[in-house]
């Protein structure tokens, strides 16, 4: 599976409505964004708690209602550092875009896509975001709630045990080189929220854990793979999901190690 991260963001601005709909042109198999709750209530797709790469100010995604986030032209946001080589496309060419709600990037998923709603806020976003869910007409398998927090994620399991969630968790070292969380640790964390997947940075997951989670019926997901040429050996590894800003070109990548 070919997840587009924050859309086809390599293409066209992370987390708007031009990025999803290009990644879905471009043959994605799912789209990943970023939300969060307003001041007001809604829920708003986009990734910084701030507004500073927008327009240079610190306005707080938490502390603005919809109506005040909707006046950015964040077809103009600013690349991250790491994303600055990738950024294909200039601010004239989506001048004026807005800040998408949810229930607007939900209305774009087409029937047998899927859609990763990664939370970037805390666990006040769970009774809105399953009212939001009821209302977008997806089905379950559409849909995956994913995110560092794993208690929240368990909380809105336990809401509503039919919507799909996956951990992200990133396995830095310690400095003898061994995981700061233990495997076993990790297996159980995904198995007391009954998650769909584990999702991992370049696939630095210990193998034993990885053998154990299959056994268990539990997938494995990617981020962020951005050289299309890692495609075939991650999926020759058995990885279930690659995350990418280049959905195009790891489709690309993966056609092509299959029909040589």
């Amino acid at each position: 599976m070919i997840v587009a991260h924050r859309g086809s963001s390599a293409q066209a601005p992370e987390n708007t409505l031009p990025a999803f709909q290009l990644a879905w042109k471009q043959g994605a198999d799912a789209i990943e964004g970023d939300f969060q709750l307003t001041k007001d209530g809604h829920i708003v797709c986009f990734h910084d708690k701030d507004t500073k790469r927008v327009d240079g100010q610190q306005l707080a995604i938490a502390d603005a209602t919809l109506e005040e986030l909707r006046q950015l032209d964040v077809g103009s946001i600013q690349p991250q550092n790491s994303e600055r080589a990738l950024r294909a496309w200039s601010s004239d060419q989506y001048k004026g875009v807005q800040m998408p709600t949810i229930a607007e990037v939900f209305a774009t998923v087409p029937a047998g896509k899927k859609i990763f709603i990664e939370i970037k806020c805390g666990p006040e976003i769970i009774d809105p975001l399953l009212r939001e869910l009821a209302s977008s007409g997806l089905t379950p398998d559409q849909v995956v709630v994913i995110g560092f927090d794993s208690a929240l994620l368990k909380s809105l399991k336990d809401r509503d045990p039919k919507w799909q969630v996956a951990w992200l968790c990133s396995f830095d070292k310690k400095p003898n080189g061994k995981p700061r969380m233990a495997p076993a640790r990790v297996l159980k964390t995904l198995k007391a929220m009954r998650a769909l997947a584990l999702m991992s940075g370049r696939g630095d997951v210990d193998k034993g854990l990885l053998d154990q989670m299959r056994a268990a019926g539990i997938e494995h997901y990617v981020w962020t793979i951005n050289d299309p040429k890692l495609g075939p050996t991650y999926k020759a590894q058995g990885v279930d999901a690659i995350i990418t800003d280049l959905p195009a070109e790891m489709r690309a990548a993966l056609v092509a190690s299959t029909n040589p």
